[in-house]
């Protein structure tokens, strides 16, 4: 894949309660800038957000934080290319037009509301990006049950599923993002 690639990554501004998760995010963060990749992320330095960026420190970043969370993410400022937004809704835009491939690490609502932001895009035509969920010690399983749920129960097209790929590990995700 061409050494220009974008990853947009969305994930937890928590560090989650396994240490696995962190770990997760600094192997990402390391892996995207030794691939020679840009990480696109929220600019925070906390959870598992911060944990990726100082995974990717030695790489290409840009960091996108809304004015708002500037204190309680404590905005990062060491990446190449810093941007404050109005809110969150233009930060999710702006890391989605500035990327080729959407990855979600573990993370709450806010790491929901993004992954499902980018999952509905996709599922009403507005891109055609890859969309993988990191699925570190299984914990996006509950999310693919509920998922085949409103495929079975006739709420989604069955397409839907096709739209995300869930990886084990670092090791596949870097596999899936260099196709």
């Amino acid at each position: 894949m061409s050494p220009s690639l974008s990853v947009c990554v969305f994930c937890g501004s928590r560090p989650g309660n396994r240490p696995s998760y962190m770990e997760a995010a600094r192997q990402t963060g390391e892996m995207i800038a030794r691939r020679g990749w840009r990480l696109v992320y929220g600019a925070g330095d906390v959870g598992l957000m911060g944990e990726v960026a100082r995974g990717a420190a030695d790489g290409d970043t840009l960091g996108v934080i809304p004015q708002h969370l500037m204190i309680r993410e404590q905005g990062r400022r060491a990446v190449s290319q810093f941007i404050v937004t109005d809110n969150m809704h233009v930060r999710k835009t702006v890391m989605y037009m500035n990327s080729d491939r959407i990855v979600v690490l573990p993370g709450g609502a806010g790491s929901l509301d993004e992954f499902f932001e980018v999952l509905t895009w996709r599922q009403i035509g507005l891109h055609d990006k890859p969309i993988y969920l990191l699925n570190t010690d299984g914990y996006w399983e509950p999310l693919m049950q509920l998922l085949k749920h409103s495929v079975s129960e006739g709420f989604a097209d069955a397409s839907l599923l096709d739209f995300v790929t869930v990886v084990a590990d670092v090791a596949t995700l870097e596999e899936e993002l260099a196709r």
